[in-house]
This record gives structure tokens, sequence and C-alpha cells, in this order.
């Protein structure tokens, strides 16, 4: 029984593997397909590279959406940070079950939702839709979900280091960047990762907030594919799928590396 559910084990992984990773898989390849047809192979080629660096809307939409991710992840990193600890470290402070409500809503609300309702709120302020806007509604929506990965790690953070520190003459703001920050820099990167990602990836709510001269890279692919798959576009996208890879390679890198130095530092201290 426990072979045959091993084995079941086994098949439903690869299946699901094979499901999500083998059409990504394809559009790679066919980035370096030298046939203008995308589903037919007619040898290796890096021409469609060439010309997507001569592609100017391709590339701009391209940089426009790097510095929105950018900026947005920043800002969102910073305040859903400060969020998690307001959450974790403060108990039932007035206000806490709405601020708790209001951090986490854009985790369950419809993207549609929230983008009709930035781009509302953006009408009544008299703000002009453009960079600025799509930036603002990034963070909006991507700050929720770093203060979900950065609680997670500051429930089970051990308070008695910070309690040596201030008692060893440390302000609290020393103990915050010289204790606290250190061990849940990880957290805080991991959740810096995963609004860059997101912010890279939505087309909904930058849809919504958007204006002239700020088409994200989503945006254009989409009003592109709909008339029909280029090689530049598989070219983009594999060029995103390889700065994606890289980053997550270096975090994960990062991660063990700042693990191993905490293990060492517990090892040393309990020596």
């Amino acid at each position: 029984m426990s072979s045959r559910l091993s084995w079941f084990n086994v098949t439903s992984l690869v299946l699901g593997f094979a499901f999500l990773y083998i059409p990504i898989l394809l559009l790679v390849l066919y980035s370096f397909n030298a046939s203008r047809l995308v589903t037919v192979w007619a040898g290796f080629s890096t021409q469609w590279y060439v010309e997507l660096w001569q592609n100017e809307q391709l590339i701009d939409a391209f940089w426009v959406t790097l510095r929105i991710a950018f900026l947005s992840s920043l800002v969102a990193t910073v305040l859903g940070t400060l969020a998690a600890i307001a959450l974790t470290r403060y108990g039932r402070f007035p206000g806490r079950t709405v601020f708790s409500g209001m951090t986490y809503a854009p985790l369950v609300m419809p993207e549609v939702i929230t983008g009709l309702s930035l781009l509302l709120l953006f009408v009544a302020m008299g703000l002009e839709r453009g960079f600025w806007t799509v930036t603002l509604a990034h963070i909006t929506f991507t700050m929720c979900f770093v203060a979900v990965v950065v609680q997670s790690r500051l429930i089970t953070f051990d308070r008695s280091l910070e309690e040596a520190a201030l008692d060893l003459g440390c302000t609290p703001l020393k103990t915050f960047f010289v204790i606290t920050l250190p061990l849940i820099l990880p957290a805080v990167i991991s959740g810096f990762m995963l609004a860059f990602t997101l912010s890279m990836d939505d087309l909904v709510i930058a849809s919504f907030t958007t204006g002239p001269g700020a088409t994200t890279l989503p945006m254009r692919i989409y009003s592109q594919v709909r008339m029909g798959v280029t090689p530049e576009i598989n070219a983009i996208c594999s060029i995103l799928i390889g700065i994606v890879a890289v980053i997550v390679l270096a975090a994960s890198l990062f991660a063990k590396r700042q693990e191993a130095l905490r293990r060492r530092e517990e090892l040393a201290a309990r020596g």
C-alpha cells in the first residue's frame, strides 16, 4: 500500500511540475527559433534578441516596469515590515482590528475591485494617472504580502535577545537596527522579492491606474498577444524568467548564508 502511495505521489509531482514548467521551457526554447512562426522550429538563432533591442515599445515598457517594481517593492517592504511589527509587538491597541483588516484586505480583495477603487480615489484627488499612480497602487496591494511574511518570522522571534541589548544600554531604535533587523533580514528580503515579483506580474491593477507614458510590460505584451505571439515577446519573457531566476537563486544563497552564520554564532555562544 505504501509503495503504491509512493508511486502515486511521485507521479502526481511529475505531472504537476510538467504542467507548470514545460510551457515555460517551450517559451524559452522558441525564443531561439529562427522562424518567425513561433510554433514551427526552423533552427537555432539569436536574431530575435537582437531585434528585441530595436523594439522601442517593448524596451520602454520593460524599463518602466522595472522602475515601478523596484520603487513600489522598496516602499512596500518598509511599510509592510512596520505593519508586521505593530501587529506582533503592540498587542491589543485601540483600532487593532481595523488596522489588521485594512492591512490584509488586498490579500482577499479581487484585483478588479482594488484597481477600480484606486482609480476612483486618484480621480477624486485630482492626480494625473501615470507612473506614480501605478507605483502607489502597487505599494498598496504588495504591502500586505510583505507584512504576512515578516509577521510569520516575528512570531517565532526570541525577544530575550532584544531585552539583553536594552539591559546593556541600547536604545530601542539601535536595538532594532543592530539585533532585530539582522535576524529578520531573510524574511524582509523574501517579502521584497515577493512584492517585486507581484509588481512585475501585475496587469489588472496597472490597467486601471496607468496613464500616458506609463505602459507596463504585462500591458504591452497583452495588447500585442491579442494580435498574435511574436518571437520578440518570447525573447523578452525569457529575459524576465532569467532575471527572476537569478534573484531567487541569490536570495536563496543569502538566506542559507545568514542561517549558517546564525547557527555558528549560537554554537560560539554556547561554547
